[in-house]
């Protein structure tokens, strides 16, 4: 009886393991660049079109990074996408009020982003860990108060953004690859190693797992639980800057959809919703297939509407076969 009940449940393991491993999300992206590669062998492989998909996803990767140690405890945040934009306004709100121009004033907004981003976080973390308030709510109120403090606070889209941050930061390459990748796959090495070899990460993935069980371990779950939407605070700002460098403005309409975007990658990208299980590395990939699938749609002669629904359809299977996972293991 022993050995038939091993042999019974080894093979409902390996399944759940496959199901829910994040090698599939990269055959995933695989099969989507060979298939645009095969129908447009000239343009769709270059340089230059790789280069368009990566600073596509770049300001997006650094929000999503944040967003997958948020949801690994089993959380969501709603508001990246505002925070962005009010990072970015008060970014040049001060930078302007500097005079506009210098790396010392680009120096100035960098901070004035990451501590006004950083502000939001620490409002979501204490709301959701104190407050007791359930962070679809906290976010989405946040969300709402920053998107409309933006424009009270700018009245119309900003302009004093340094020559020095869009010219070497927004449009500039170091060996030919764009600064915004530079950037965004060092945040990303600096999450990925945080999350899976550091105290931080451990914690973070015991709270996402069971928070009463990480409690009795002598985790403090509240403080963690408020760094971690510091966190995810701090690097909407990074990307709020980021994105003023991009454009040359605060783009105050244009990221309405950001915090779906983003909370799409990471999930796609096998980070679980239920909490407890996330790989930041993985979250890069997720990012990577939006961006691919415009491209190459925009290539075969599609609209760019057939991304969402090709998204959508991704996202959906991927919580389908995470739930899956969790009813085979139980």
């Amino acid at each position: 009886m022993t050995d038939s009940s091993s042999n019974s449940s080894k093979p409902r393991f390996e399944l759940s393991s496959l199901w829910m491993g994040p090698g599939r999300i990269v055959i995933v992206l695989a099969l989507i660049v060979l298939a645009f590669a095969l129908m447009r062998p000239d343009t769709f492989m270059s340089f230059a079109n790789i280069r368009n998909i990566g600073m596509a996803g770049a300001i997006l990767l650094v929000m999503a990074v944040g967003a997958t140690f948020v949801l690994v405890t089993a959380g969501v945040d709603l508001s990246v996408g505002a925070v962005l934009v009010f990072s970015g306004v008060i970014a040049a709100k001060v930078m302007g009020a500097l005079g506009g121009q210098g790396w010392d004033v680009a120096a100035i907004g960098l901070v004035t982003a990451i501590i006004s981003g950083t502000a939001w976080g620490l409002l979501n973390g204490v709301l959701v860990a104190k407050a007791k308030v359930p962070a679809l709510v906290v976010t989405l109120g946040t969300m709402g108060a920053a998107q409309g403090l933006s424009w009270i606070i700018a009245g119309e889209d900003l302009r004093d953004v340094p020559y020095e941050l869009g010219d070497n930061i927004g449009v500039g390459s170091f060996g030919g690859v764009p600064m915004l990748v530079i950037i965004a796959v060092v945040v990303t090495i600096i999450g990925g190693i945080l999350l899976t070899a550091t105290r931080f990460g451990r914690h973070t993935l015991a709270i996402g797992s069971n928070p009463l069980a990480a409690k009795e371990m002598g985790i403090n779950v509240d403080l963690h639980l408020i760094k971690v939407y510091a966190l995810a605070g701090m690097l909407a700002g990074i990307a709020g800057i980021l994105s003023l460098a991009r454009y040359g403005s605060t783009t105050i309409g244009g990221h309405a959809t950001d915090n779906l975007q983003v909370i799409a990658a990471v999930v796609i990208g096998g980070t679980s919703l239920f909490g407890g299980r996330g790989s930041v590395f993985a979250t890069a990939v997720g990012v990577l297939i939006p961006a691919t699938l415009a491209s190459g749609l925009i290539m075969v002669g599609l609209n760019t509407f057939w991304r969402d629904v090709m998204v959508g359809i991704v996202l959906v299977a991927a919580v389908y076969l995470d739930q899956s996972g969790r009813r085979l293991t139980r």
